[in-house]
């Protein structure tokens, strides 16, 4: 096999390297919330897959040193919210640290099995957490879809290049 000239040297395995590769991975942007004890958390994640159809699966990745894993260590129940590009807001709130998630301007109400449903997103799911995979200093959470609405218009947010983005026609 030969080298590629265009091809830049190859770097041996880093956090930074996995960083800089997944930067130009475009994404999804989702919140993930739950509940417990009336203590409503979330966290921006672009980590959300579809699993399986049949039964309806999906999973996403939480690091175990943030703030929402004590509580998604345990529920039973989490909210996914696939945000819509005019949300960036909501987006950026959700992934800084020791922000107030769901004061104002945040508009939620409490849904299915009281899981925070975020309003405005162009969809949600409700999911009943059925594995939580040790994967490094993170946790793949696989969810088992029990209720959703996907009514909601607009186009979707895009996570690329450390940005948030609209898809362009």
């Amino acid at each position: 096999m030969t080298a590629t000239p265009d091809l830049g040297t190859p770097r041996l395995t880093s956090p930074d390297l996995l960083r800089s590769v997944f930067r130009r991975h475009a994404a999804g942007v989702a919140v993930i919330t739950a509940q417990l004890g009336g203590s409503p958390v979330g966290f921006t994640a672009t980590s959300l897959a579809s699993v399986s159809a049949e039964p309806a699966l999906v999973s996403f990745g939480i690091g175990t040193g943030g703030s929402s894993w004590p509580v998604i260590s345990e529920t039973r129940h989490v909210g996914v919210h696939i945000l819509g590009e005019h949300q960036e807001a909501l987006a950026r709130t959700f992934a800084r640290s020791g922000a107030d998630r769901f004061g104002p301007p945040t508009s939620w109400r409490e849904g299915p099995e009281g899981v925070p449903v975020l309003d405005g997103v162009l969809a949600w799911l409700v999911c009943r957490v059925v594995a939580r995979v040790p994967a490094g200093d993170h946790r793949i959470v696989v969810g088992e879809v029990v209720a959703g609405d996907p009514s909601g218009e607009g186009r979707p947010l895009v996570y690329h290049q450390g940005h948030f983005n609209g898809l362009r026609d």
